[in-house]
């Protein structure tokens, strides 16, 4: 079957509400693919030369850490040099962690859109679906005594499309800001513990040392 035709004949069954879950879906999948992108050009998760240049940083190599910053692509590297360049400049760490809060801020754009939608397919599903129920007991009423069930019965399958169309969009649109939210978050602590080695080189605390500090920590603590 042509898609045109299926998507013709959906739209036919499930009316207006089908029409915006479409519109909605297809909002859904612009800004994932703008996501997809944007993570990929500010090189997000990718911070192999970034963390080489902290990892001189913090052992005093000042020359080899901004060598290797200049060959660094991720978008936290303009912070993270002007970090280095005013890393003696008191009360610079409240602008550095706003400066950094607002990059982060850019790659969170769309989020909202794709919450909302995540929340609001299903209710508009559902709404469909009542509507669709509504006109199928009316239906039933017209008929008066003489009632055929494949009336009420083919009138309950078509309500209950537009409940499956809004689940359609919501689930993978829910996973989808899932993921993409873990993302922002992991970059989130990454850059907050760049800017920290930066400000405050040469107090890395070994693995070991820190797990038995937890490990002697009170529980109640």
């Amino acid at each position: 079957m042509n898609p045109l035709t299926a998507l013709r004949e959906i739209l036919a069954l499930g009316g207006p509400v089908v029409a915006i879950l479409i519109v909605m879906s297809v909002l859904t999948l612009a800004v994932t693919l703008y996501k997809l992108w944007q993570f990929a050009a500010c090189g997000v998760g990718r911070h192999r030369v970034l963390s080489e240049a902290l990892a001189a940083w913090d052992a005093g190599d000042r020359s080899a850490a901004r060598m290797r910053l200049n060959q660094s692509s991720s978008y936290l590297a303009p912070i993270v040099g002007a970090a280095m360049d005013a890393s003696d400049v008191p009360g610079v760490d409240d602008r550095l962690d706003a400066e950094a809060g607002l990059a982060l801020a850019g790659l969170e754009r769309g989020f909202r859109l794709l919450d909302t939608v995540a929340q609001l397919a299903p209710l508009l599903g559902l709404f469909g679906t009542v509507l669709g129920m509504i006109n199928a007991f009316q239906s039933l009423q017209s008929a008066g005594s003489s009632v055929d069930p494949s009336l009420l019965a083919g009138g309950i399958w078509v309500a209950l499309v537009t409940t499956a169309v809004g689940l359609a969009v919501a689930m993978p649109t829910s996973m989808v800001l899932s993921w993409l939210e873990s993302r922002t978050a992991r970059e989130r602590v990454f850059a907050d513990k760049a800017l920290r080695t930066v400000l405050v080189p040469g107090q890395a605390i070994p693995a070991t040392d820190a797990a038995s500090s937890l490990a002697a920590t009170p529980e109640h603590a």
